[in-house]
């Protein structure tokens, strides 16, 4: 993992790595699905956008289970989307910082996925 100081390894977009890894989270796991797919050289953008598919995918899942459930579903999916955007903006700020944050467990599973690519 590297320190937060250290500048991120060059992207195969020709666009700022930090920049591409901001856009991977802009929207949700649709750019991370994009950018993994462009991404040849950069573990940075790889890690960013197998993290927004993961974190954002799981999120929309939940989403559409929980209105299954008629009262406390729907309390509960009132909820979720501004927690949900509060998470976008923060992982949006350490990407554009070159910063490799790792949401628990998710992070990890999404290392290890990036790192196949």
């Amino acid at each position: 993992m590297q320190s937060p100081s250290m500048t991120p390894d060059p992207s195969s977009t020709g666009m700022d790595p930090k920049i591409v890894g901001l856009l991977c989270y802009l929207g949700w796991f649709i750019t991370g699905i994009i950018f993994l797919v462009l991404e040849k050289n950069s573990r940075f953008v790889r890690f960013h956008a197998m993290q927004s598919i993961i974190t954002f995918g799981a999120i929309t899942v939940f989403l559409i289970v929980i209105n299954i459930i008629p009262i406390i579903g729907l309390l509960i999916s009132f909820l979720v989307p501004p927690l949900a955007f509060v998470l976008t903006i923060v992982l949006m700020l350490f990407a554009y910082q070159g910063r490799w944050f790792k949401l628990p467990v998710i992070g990890d599973i999404a290392e290890q996925q990036a790192n196949r690519f």
